[in-house]
């Protein structure tokens, strides 16, 4: 059974491989293969969750290298549901695209499914400079995707987008090189072996080495001061694109909870907790400030795209006190912003399409067509996102202010997301009710009608947030194993340390 650790990478893979050659075959044979591929991505996914649900770990070893040497895949709780959070997103993403955001360049699919290759190695990896490459793989991918369509408007933020992100990178080879110069190991597990055991002038290598890792892994999460960049590129990009962009800030989430709490954890010595003090008031501060965005925002886009960045803070700040119940809620909270944000960006697409030269700005204009249907869209991704009652959003906030309960941070965390909650209603409230309910006369030729595939995919990305509370607690249930397999890394590290044979542990 460990051979279904290769599924979710070599998917996307061939997948990818079959549309660079398929370049100039008939637009709707592409579209079928894509599908097929993202569908087929999400089946083993799942299957993959399956697997994990037993709270055990499985290793799958290419070539049968053993660690620390080869290239290793881990399958734990958390992988699993990073998996299958990226390919639910990626299926209606992708569904969304056939409607016509494909079209313009050959290899739109291609690069698309390349970054969910990228995406995959990550959340699978148990080796630092793979996931070195990993990023790199779903950069470069990202890249093209969001230059898709080309104009200015995305020319410049795609520039400031891709500069950053190779500062980032060129600071991830270096640390990780610092950190290989005294352990001689680049394995998780091996690492935190390892780790503990360094003193002396070694000691700051290392410890430089980690926290250049934390400002890598803040820039790809968009934590202050690295999220400004964020808000441009993403209200810029094409619709499908901006929603699966969507987990590509969760991508640093998700390696500050697999390195510094494997790696740089309460067992790692002298460096235990490495950077974690930094963590908490920087979260709170994003929050703030994607909130400030949020009000200031002159499209429905930029409006979402300052939502990234609350989320972002709302994630990191549980996630940052270091108990099982934050870190409980914050994944709980991960599924619900993740798919609700998508959401928000392929209705924001549809209400553009339909207002004429207005487009999505936050003003007056004549009356849209499909007016009810978008604004109950938009009001259930809104109340979502918001974290108002009955929806998902609500029940995650609920959790993240109960996780903070015994923690000396209480009132700054219950302050902060209280009060950044109520002035995203305001947001949200000022939106929707100038776009949707304040028409002039006039008309607006309806170039761009609603289809069926449009339709579903952005209605079910925001649907999401009633299925997870229709499964809150089974999701609650698995959230809270996860987090306490996040806290116990010996297990994880006794796994992988452990002789392999065929692949197997």
């Amino acid at each position: 059974m460990t051979q279904w650790l290769t599924a979710p990478i070599l998917i996307p893979l061939i997948g990818g491989i079959l549309q660079v050659f398929m370049g100039y075959a008939p637009i709707s044979l592409r579209r079928t293969l894509a599908l097929i591929t993202t569908v087929l991505m999400m089946v083993s996914s799942i299957v993959l969750l399956a697997m994990a649900s037993d709270g055990s770990y499985r290793l799958y070893a290419f070539g049968n290298w053993q660690p620390p040497f080869g290239i290793v895949l881990v399958l734990d709780r958390l992988a699993a549901l990073m998996l299958v959070l990226t390919s639910v997103l990626a299926l209606f993403c992708h569904i969304f695209s056939i409607g016509g955001q494909d079209e313009g360049n050959r290899q739109f699919h291609g690069l698309f499914l390349f970054q969910l290759l990228g995406l995959n190695i990550a959340f699978l990896t148990g080796d630092l400079f793979n996931l070195f490459v990993a990023f790199e793989v779903l950069l470069i991918a990202s890249y093209g995707l969001l230059m898709h369509g080309g104009g200015r408007t995305r020319t410049v933020p795609g520039l400031h987008y891709v500069v950053l992100n190779l500062a980032g990178s060129a600071i991830f080879l270096i640390s990780v090189g610092m950190i290989y110069s005294v352990t001689g190991t680049l394995n998780m597990a091996h690492l935190a072996v390892e780790i503990p055991k360094v003193s002396g002038e070694e000691l700051n290598i290392v410890k430089a080495g980690g926290m250049m890792l934390l400002v890598v892994f803040a820039l790809k999460a968009a934590l202050i001061p690295l999220c400004f960049w964020l808000p441009k590129a993403y209200a810029r990009a094409t619709a499908p694109v901006a929603g699966l962009f969507a987990v590509m800030t969760k991508v640093g989430i998700y390696a500050i909870l697999r390195i510094y709490f494997l790696i740089f954890g309460d067992s790692a010595g002298a460096l235990a907790n490495l950077g974690m003090d930094w963590l908490f008031p920087l979260a709170l501060i994003t929050l703030t400030m994607g909130v400030i965005g949020a009000l200031g925002a002159d499209n429905l886009k930029t409006l979402v795209a300052w939502q990234v960045v609350i989320s972002v803070g709302t994630l990191l700040a549980p996630i940052a006190l270091g108990s099982t119940e934050g870190i409980s809620a914050g994944l709980f909270y991960l599924l619900s912003t993740t798919w609700t944000v998508a959401g928000l960006f392929l209705v924001a697409d549809l209400v553009s399409n339909q207002r004429g030269s207005a487009k999505d700005k936050i003003v007056t204009a004549p009356r849209m067509h499909n007016r009810t249907f978008l604004s109950v869209l938009f009001m259930v991704g809104a109340v979502a996102a918001a974290g108002l009652p009955p929806l998902s959003g609500f029940f995650a906030k609920v959790l993240i202010l109960q996780s903070a309960l015994d923690s000396s941070q209480m009132a700054w965390l219950w302050s902060v997301i209280l009060i950044g909650s109520f002035f995203t209603v305001v947001a949200y409230s000022r939106a929707g009710s100038i776009v949707f309910w304040r028409t002039v006369d006039g008309h607006v030729e309806n170039k761009s009608p609603l289809t069926g595939t449009v339709s579903v995919s952005a209605g079910a990305l925001v649907g999401l947030s009633l299925i997870i509370v229709a499964l809150a607690g089974p999701i609650g249930s698995y959230t809270d194993a996860t987090a306490a397999q996040l806290n116990n890394p010996q297990a994880y590290i006794e796994v992988l340390n452990t002789p392999m044979v065929g692949g197997n542990p």
